[in-house]
C-alpha cells in the first residue's frame, strides 16, 4: 500500500493506538461494534472514550466469521465504527476476503469507520495477509492499528503505529501530545531496525510459532472433552472448546490451573460468546508445551 507521511502516526504501543483512534472519532454516546470474541481491553477502551461497546458474536460453527446480517441488525443512528481483528486474539481465526468485502459494503452503506487491529500480520498461516484498508474504497474509512509486539517479538518496547486518513491522524496527534507526547526514541530506533531487517527476522519467528500452534492443536484434538478448529489459521492463540466437560469456562480454567498447573484464560473474558471455550497462548517452547499437555491428559475430566 502507498501511505503518505500525513497518514501514519507512530505511537507507544498498539493498545495506545486503539485508544487514540477511539478518542479521535467517538462523540459521547456513540456506539462501536466489536467483533467478538474480542481482545479484552476493547470494551473498556470504548467506554473510556465515552462510547458504548456493542458485542457482535461470532461462532465456532460459522468458523468465527462475521455474519453480515447479524452485523447489519446491530447498526443504528448512533453507530460510529466497527472494530475487527484478523488474525484474531483470542480465536486464532482469519477473516476471509469475502467476509471483509461484505464488511466494507456495510461500512459504505452506513458511512461507518472500520478500525482494523492488524498486529498479527505475519502470523497468517493459510493465506497471505491482506490489510483491510487495501480493499477497494476502504482506505478512506479505515483506521489500521499496527504493533511491533507480536510481529517482531518486541512486547516490552511498546511501539506501534496507526494508519488512517490524514484528518484523523491530525486529531490523534493532538490527543497523544497530551497523553504521552511521543513514543520512546529508543523504541523507534529498534522498530526501524526491525523493519529494515524484516525479511531476515520475521520468517523464523513465523515458522516457530506455526510449529507451536500446530502441535498444540494436534494435542488438543486427541484429548477427550476438548477440541479446536483445524488447521490453525493465524496468530499464536487457540480457542479450545470445552463444552463437553459440562463446566463453565471459569470452572474449567480454574481446575486445569489447580490440577495440571497450566494457565489458560476462560473464554468469557473475551465476550459473552466466548463462554464454553478456553484460550491457550502457544508462546512457550515445544518441550514445555508437551509437559503441559501431558499433565492435562492425566486429569480425570479429560480421560476417555
Amino acid at each position: 500500500m502507498d501511505v503518505k507521511d500525513e497518514e501514519i502516526f507512530v505511537c507507544a504501543s498498539g493498545c495506545l493506538g486503539m485508544y487514540l483512534a477511539l478518542e479521535a472519532i467517538i462523540d459521547d454516546g456513540d456506539e462501536v461494534i466489536l467483533q467478538a470474541p474480542y481482545f479484552t481491553p476493547y470494551p473498556q477502551q470504548v467506554e473510556l472514550s465515552r462510547g458504548k461497546p456493542v458485542e457482535l458474536p461470532t461462532y465456532e460453527e460459522e468458523d468465527f466469521q462475521i455474519n453480515i446480517e447479524r452485523l447489519e441488525n446491530l447498526i443504528n443512528e448512533r453507530t460510529k465504527a466497527i472494530v475487527i481483528n484478523s488474525p484474531s486474539n483470542p480465536t486464532g481465526n482469519c477473516l476471509t476476503i469475502e467476509t471483509m468485502k461484505k464488511i466494507g459494503n456495510i461500512a459504505e452503506k452506513y458511512d461507518l469507520i472500520v478500525i482494523s487491529d492488524e498486529i498479527y500480520t505475519c502470523f497468517s498461516f493459510q493465506h497471505e495477509f491482506v490489510p483491510f484498508a487495501s480493499l477497494p474504497g476502504m482506505a478512506k474509512r479505515t483506521i489500521t492499528i499496527n504493533s511491533f509486539s507480536k510481529n517482531f517479538v518486541m512486547t516490552g518496547w511498546r511501539i506501534g503505529n496507526i494508519v488512517a486518513p490524514d484528518y484523523i491522524i491530525s486529531t490523534i496527534q493532538q490527543i497523544n501530545e497530551n497523553v504521552v507526547f511521543t513514543a520512546p526514541s529508543i523504541s523507534q530506533r529498534a522498530a526501524i531496525y526491525a523493519l529494515e531487517h524484516r525479511n531476515t527476522v520475521q520468517p523464523p519467528i513465523t515458522e516457530e510459532f506455526k510449529k507451536r500452534v500446530e502441535y498444540c492443536a494436534q494435542r488438543i484434538n486427541k484429548i477427550p472433552n476438548m477440541h479446536v478448529l483445524t488447521p490453525p489459521k493465524g496468530s499464536f492463540y487457540l480457542f479450545v472448546n470445552i463444552k463437553d466437560t459440562g463446566l463453565s469456562s471459569v470452572e474449567c480454567a480454574d481446575l486445569i490451573m489447580k490440577e495440571a498447573h497450566v494457565l489458560m484464560l476462560p473464554g468469557n473474558a473475551f465476550g459473552n460468546c466466548g463462554e464454553g471455550f478456553l484460550r491457550i497462548a502457544c508462546t512457550v517452547n515445544l518441550e514445555k508445551t508437551k509437559e503441559a499437555f501431558d499433565r492435562i491428559e492425566k486429569m480425570n475430566i479429560f480421560s476417555a
